[in-house]
């Protein structure tokens, strides 16, 4: 089932001609919750004649010392827009009085103005990646 799973993120990328690179940046912790440290890796997701978006993946604590794959990748990104900061806080459980829900919100929104300028002709297509 794995290997489907691959080749559906790797059939993606062929079919928008975009390059996946995954570079090993630090062993930290990476979320405000984490309690241990995990692999951060320097993501680059390039799209020919599009351009492209660098940013930071924190690899799952089981998967230290393995770079993320593609599908790993591509399957965690936001793909939509999340509204208002209330329908954020409202559709994934967070306080509308929290600084750190504010926080992931402004991130989360950052995360999918990036993919959708990248993938905003494909979105459908990259949603089905899940």
């Amino acid at each position: 089932m794995e290997t489907n799973y691959r080749k559906q993120a790797e059939d993606f990328l062929a079919a928008t001609n975009t390059t996946f690179k995954a570079k090993f940046y630090k062993h930290a912790k990476y979320f405000t919750d984490d309690k241990q440290s995990r692999d951060i890796y320097k993501i680059t997701l390039r799209r020919k004649d599009v351009g492209s978006y660098t940013f930071t993946f924190g690899q799952s604590i089981a998967n230290i010392g393995k770079a993320p794959e593609v599908y790993d990748v591509l399957a965690s990104v936001t793909k939509y827009d999340v509204g208002s900061f209330e329908d954020f806080c409202s559709e994934f459980g967070y306080d509308t009085d929290s600084r750190k829900a504010e926080k992931t919100y402004k991130a989360v929104l950052k995360e999918f103005k990036n993919v959708d300028r990248l993938f905003s002709d494909v979105i459908e297509q990259l949603s089905e990646i899940q």
